[in-house]
């Protein structure tokens, strides 16, 4: 979920100032960003939910194919980004979807009104970081059949998050930047969320994809691992670096260090991304098809 304050998806209470959620930078790559939830949703078993919640909705697109996926489900988008919301309004004139104005740490399932069957959350609990005692409370909410799904990204240690630290580990204004840089402490192992979910007694599939994603690259054009990260992990460093001057320089010195990291090549820059997920589906009375049924698109690494 985005926070109103800060890839903050997507909701969180951080005190770190952060630069407000622009719908439009974070739409770049938007084909390597949605691919992880499609993937995601492919393993959800219901077939005929009835209430359906994307807690974290950004802007809206990826609600929306829930929306068409469950045609006669209630579906509800939560976020906390009055400018992701706007967008997702605009992309949604005849008002399919539910769309809701809340913090991921304050939104509770009672608040749609109804059984909530299938809660999507994607990209978001890594800016949450209570989000391990909420799952179980959220989990607990569905009814029998109820299916709560989960994808975060597990790249904070990849060079394009190290390196922005290490950048701003030596910036004047380091103290101010590393709270909002620290997201890994917020980010569990896939172990740890598989039990944490069966110790609930759910009907848990968890896997861990790295995809190789090739960015293009234009002669001249800022660097692309910066043009992905502007519109998600960068976005705490933006909200403290308010100064054009100041923040110009920031970019220069992270960019140099992401040139040298991942070099451009004729064809692009490869840039590879982690991301855990979690399907956990609540035993008792299906709400569609048994897991047996659902389709298995993903790749799971041994």
């Amino acid at each position: 979920m985005k926070p109103q304050t800060d890839d903050l998806s997507r909701g969180t209470g951080a005190a770190t100032p952060d630069a407000a959620w622009d719908p439009m930078q974070y739409s770049h790559f938007a084909d390597h960003r949605s691919r992880p939830f499609h993937e995601l949703v492919a393993r959800i078993p219901t077939l005929s939910p009835r209430r359906i919640v994307d807690l974290g909705c950004g802007p809206g697109e990826l609600t929306l194919t829930l929306a068409a996926r469950w045609p006669d489900a209630v579906v509800i988008g939560v976020d906390s980004s009055p400018e992701m919301l706007a967008k997702a309004r605009e992309l949604d004139p005849d008002g399919r979807v539910q769309w809701v104005e809340a913090l991921a740490e304050e939104w509770e399932p009672a608040a749609a009104d109804g059984p909530v069957d299938v809660l999507v959350t994607n990209a978001t609990l890594q800016w949450v970081p209570t989000h391990l005692r909420l799952i179980p409370a959220w989990f607990e909410e569905l009814p029998a059949g109820g299916t709560f799904a989960m994808q975060v990204p597990a790249n904070f240690d990849a060079p394009s998050h190290r390196l922005m630290r290490d950048v701003a580990a030596r910036h004047p204004r380091a103290a101010e930047l590393a709270p909002g840089l620290d997201r890994a402490r917020s980010v569990a192992l896939l172990e740890t969320y598989a039990a944490l979910l069966l110790d609930l007694g759910a009907d848990v599939d968890a896997w861990q994809t790295t995809y190789l994603q090739v960015l293009a690259s234009e002669e001249g054009a800022e660097h692309p691992v910066l043009e992905w990260v502007r519109g998600t992990g960068l976005r705490p460093v933006l909200g403290v670096l308010r100064e054009d001057e100041e923040r110009d320089a920031f970019l220069a010195d992270y960019e140099r260090e992401l040139e040298a990291a991942y070099p451009r090549r004729p064809f692009g820059v490869l840039f590879p991304f982690t991301r855990l997920f979690a399907v956990a589906h609540k035993t008792g009375e299906p709400t569609g098809t048994p897991r047996g049924n659902s389709p298995d698109t993903s790749e799971i690494p041994s």
